[in-house]
């Protein structure tokens, strides 16, 4: 008697070089250079990847896909990531795992109790760390069945992308002067200069932020981050 369910999900196996093959990865992300980290480790773990950079393209995305893993940056230009967190959580279309990410590890609260499994502090370079935290939150029966050694490669997203995030940025800053605004760019801007350790950008996005936070002006601050903004555009090697 044949007891194999015809209508299972016929996920290719899973092996110890590629323990996440057969998933599909949803990344909600803004920043080019953090979502070509998030590609990479993809790529070296056998998933394929979707993007959405705005809530509201991860809506529509939603709406046609079920996503397998769900990684959803808190800061997003359009509303916070724990929003979408918390509604997919109790949705009957839930993905497998659904993670948070954020260059704040004071959002990894927020996250957990929105309802994430787990959460992925930026930056998201090892692939040890991406890896273990989808793998925790499946079914054994999703493990790959050979013992796997524990990979200890970091990843180096490709410099271009952290240019691309300068262009991005400068482009806010050009179309839109208003508070909002800069609190976007603080907290875009600070994540992204932490993945690619760039200390300097990273200090001065932590005064705007800080200075936005009192409720004072905030045009020095936001003029030198906008100078440091232009210099790496400006420079062939951006970090």
């Amino acid at each position: 008697m044949d007891n194999t369910d015809p209508f299972a999900p016929n996920y290719p196996a899973p092996t110890a070089m590629r323990p996440l093959l057969g998933l599909t990865v949803l990344v909600i992300e803004d920043s080019r250079y953090a979502c070509e980290a998030l590609r990479l480790l993809c790529l070296r773990s056998g998933a394929r990847i979707r993007r959405a950079d705005t809530l509201r393209a991860a809506r529509r995305h939603l709406q046609v896909y079920r996503p397998s893993v769900a990684v959803i940056d808190v800061g997003l230009p359009d509303g916070n990531g724990a929003d979408l967190i918390r509604e997919l959580s109790t949705s009957n279309r839930r993905p497998d795992v659904i993670l948070g990410t954020s260059g704040d590890d004071d959002n990894e609260a927020l996250v957990t109790k929105a309802g994430a499994d787990g959460y992925l502090s930026k930056p998201v370079i090892s692939l040890a760390t991406f890896q273990d935290q989808i793998l925790s939150n499946l079914p054994r029966d999703r493990h790959p069945t050979d013992p796997r050694a524990v990979p200890e490669e970091i990843i180096q997203p490709d410099p271009i992308a952290f240019r691309d995030d300068m262009a991005h940025v400068a482009d806010v800053m050009e179309e839109a002067g208003d508070t909002r605004t800069l609190d976007y760019v603080a907290q875009f801007l600070g994540g992204v200069a932490r993945s690619a350790d760039d200390s300097e950008l990273a200090l001065a996005t932590e005064l705007l932020a800080a200075r936005r936070a009192r409720g004072g002006s905030a045009a020095s601050e936001a003029a030198t981050v906008a100078g440091l903004v232009q210099r790496r555009l400006a420079s062939k090697i951006a970090i």
